[in-house]
């Protein structure tokens, strides 16, 4: 036993100077090495293959991260992208829900889209419904009823809008006037929803465009002159300056009343208290 205690020495003391080399070894390289040395010996049960080839994983100058909810910048993105998602998709079915309209309903008046940043929703000119009077900028009933709830949902949400009117090839015009064709009309008819989301509660600065395309911009598949391209379309789009709902009053001048109608003969459109419509 006597005889072989001094390789038990020897060994002991081989190993200590190794230890100590590395120890003096590690204490002078980089940061990126210290840092990764120390994740090393806090979860020193970790796979050393995950992150490299060596014997010490580096994480690309992250520090550490032991927490579930900690992912990286990429997951937290796709997180809020998936929030603000359903959060359309949650503005779209409340708007159905006020309008008393089935979302899968065929030929119905009002389609709604959730795009990337926000809502498209078109507004239909239908026989069966009228968003206007007769081929003319005059809003029917139903016209207003609608206006006046996606104001409504406009101001709630602090939406920015822009307005695309378009019209269907070979249109009746109001009046056959020689002098005014389909970009008049479908301008007209932008102009005139313009001016009913302001009166009724969107802030003017929400507004950042105003358009009329005439009978250019058909539906894909459809022909130039069907029923469904007599159309209004509302981009809404979500910002970052977007404030919650504050309970306010739409403040009014005195005697003012519903805004005036592009139309160049027939009355301005009544705004009084509509009655909900039938289904």
């Amino acid at each position: 036993m006597s005889g072989g205690a001094w390789k038990v020495a020897y060994a002991d003391f081989v190993t200590a100077m190794m230890a100590l080399f590395m120890v003096l070894w590690i204490s002078a390289q980089d940061k990126e090495i210290l840092i990764a040395t120390s994740q090393y010996f806090q979860n020193p049960f970790r796979s050393p293959m995950d992150a490299t080839s060596g014997v010490l994983p580096f994480n690309s100058n992250k520090t550490t991260n032991s927490s579930g909810s900690g992912q990286g910048p990429e997951k937290e993105q796709d997180r809020n992208k998936q929030i603000q998602m359903t959060f359309l998709n949650s503005v779209a079915a409340d708007f159905y829900r006020l309008l008393h309209l089935d979302q899968n309903l065929e030929g119905k008046p009002i389609d709604i889209q959730v795009t990337t940043d926000g809502l498209r929703v078109t507004l239909f000119d239908r026989a069966k419904r009228p968003l206007f009077k007769n081929d003319s900028t005059a809003l029917t009933e139903w016209g207003n009823f609608v206006l006046q709830n996606m104001a409504w949902t406009i101001d709630r949400h602090q939406f920015t809008v822009t307005i695309d009117g378009h019209a269907r090839a070979s249109a009746t015009l109001q009046g056959s006037r020689k002098d005014y064709s389909s970009w008049e009309l479908s301008s007209d008819r932008a102009n005139t929803a313009r001016r009913l989301l302001v009166y009724y509660a969107v802030p003017p600065q929400l507004i950042e465009r105003v358009t009329g395309y005439a009978d250019t911009k058909p539906l894909p598949g459809e022909p130039a002159d069907a029923e469904v391209n007599q159309r209004v379309t509302l981009n809404l789009t979500l910002t970052p300056k977007s404030r919650p709902k504050e309970n306010k009053l739409v403040d009014k001048p005195a005697g003012s009343g519903p805004p005036a109608s592009t139309e160049p003969s027939p009355a301005s459109p009544a705004a009084p208290a509509l009655p909900a419509p039938h289904p």
